[in-house]
């Protein structure tokens, strides 16, 4: 896609989502109390099920910079062993990598020196952002989730790195897996990156990845999702889009409002949804509570 198309299809996509100059929901506005209770209905058997991965301390191709776990305090040894005593330990990690899983906040895509909605660049200082942050989902977000699996619809167990979904992909996806994209759902599009990173080891993931076509997020815009998940980063690697590296977050994020959470984990998911041939269930979102932070950790839950 050359940047003249990439830019044209940018303003469609702005142009076309609703929003009030105060607006900062983006399209979680599709995700109505009505249609939050609805989802419920999607609950059958009550199972749990994890869409994150493990967070990994140990570095690696996609991971140089892993999070840091260090025991402050653990079991005492020695006389003074016994009576009562606490396990302490200390955390922190780099949001945004290639391996962990996490949800973007509005505030993480700067382009062309604003934020989605016009709001100004200049509010992500070096203290933090004082717009649009992860704080913005602090009560969750909560609804019916929907998961497509590309690579099932190929015959393939995951898509090559460099590869691309497109909306007809996801239409087909639809299709084969006998389930609806409606709006307010959260879409989580599987092209099987965890998979492959089980059976062949990690890769240098920032510069190789499977993800959408930049035109797939007319299919998004379409059926108004409310947010967007991903066994990989969301955006294919290389890009296919000159002078922008990430397209689809530049378009779903800042044109349209919609939050990625990026480099989940489906392969439990998609076995349940599998073996009961329904690929729609409710979904819980539960960022921290980080005030002025571009994005969380995040552990989805799907209850089926």
């Amino acid at each position: 896609m050359t940047g003249e198309a990439f830019r044209a299809l940018y303003r469609e996509l702005r142009d076309r989502t609703p929003r009030a100059p105060d607006d900062r929901r983006g399209t979680l506005g599709h995700l109505t109390p009505r249609r939050v209770v609805a989802a419920v209905a999607e609950i059958r058997s009550g199972l749990t099920v994890s869409l994150a991965a493990p967070v990994e301390t140990v570095p690696g191709p996609d991971n140089p910079a892993p999070a840091q776990h260090r025991m402050i305090a653990s079991a005492p040894r020695g006389p003074g062993a016994g009576g009562l005593h606490f396990a302490r330990d200390r955390f922190a990690m780099n949001v945004h990598g290639d391996a962990d899983s996490h949800l973007d906040a509005l505030c993480h895509v700067l382009f062309d020196g604003e934020l989605y909605n016009g709001v100004p660049a200049s509010t992500v200082t070096p203290q933090g952002a004082r717009e649009l942050s992860v704080e913005t989902v602090r009560d969750g977000i909560v609804g019916r989730g929907v998961l497509l699996d590309v690579p099932r619809l190929r015959g393939l167990p995951w898509l090559e790195p460099g590869d691309h979904v497109t909306a007809d992909d996801l239409t087909a996806a639809e299709t084969a897996q006998g389930v609806l994209v409606r709006p307010g759902d959260m879409l989580f599009v599987r092209v099987g990156h965890r998979l492959r990173r089980r059976e062949h080891g990690p890769w240098d993931a920032a510069r190789a990845r499977a993800g959408l076509h930049p035109t797939a997020v007319r299919f998004l815009a379409e059926r108004q999702v409310s947010v967007l998940g991903s066994d990989g980063n969301n955006d294919t690697a290389p890009s296919g889009v000159g002078g922008i590296d990430f397209p689809v977050h530049v378009l779903a994020m800042h044109a349209m409002g919609l939050r990625l959470m990026d480099y989940l984990q489906f392969e439990e998911l998609t076995g349940a949804c599998a073996r009961t041939g329904r690929w729609s269930f409710f979904c819980v979102v539960a960022p921290l509570r980080l005030p002025s932070a571009t994005g969380s950790p995040v552990n989805p839950i799907a209850v089926l």
